[in-house]
């Protein structure tokens, strides 16, 4: 849009100059044109893939804890010192 004072407003105008551009390289079209795009996965991409394909709950490793819990062998002091400094060393 121009503004010619506070009066005189014109629409929007187009953004190519008002003659045609001629091209003189026809061959670069033709190059253009079979060119095609391309995806290359890094290792990084197909492990993240990988990571996310994985369950977040592997149910086994619930069931066996559940088991030790009903036996009195998952309360170890071994064990509640570890979830305990990883409990510290989260908060800070």
């Amino acid at each position: 849009m121009q503004i010619y004072g506070p009066t005189h407003l014109h629409g929007a105008q187009p953004l190519n100059a008002p003659h045609g551009v001629r091209n003189s390289q026809p061959a670069a079209r033709a190059e253009r044109a079979s060119m095609s795009d391309s995806v290359e996965i890094s290792d990084a991409g197909r492990l993240a893939e990988q990571m996310s394909q994985i369950p977040d709950i592997r149910q086994s490793r619930v069931n066996e804890i559940r088991a030790q819990i009903a036996a009195g062998a998952y309360e170890t002091d071994a064990k509640m010192s570890v979830a305990l400094d990883r409990l510290l060393d989260e908060i800070g």
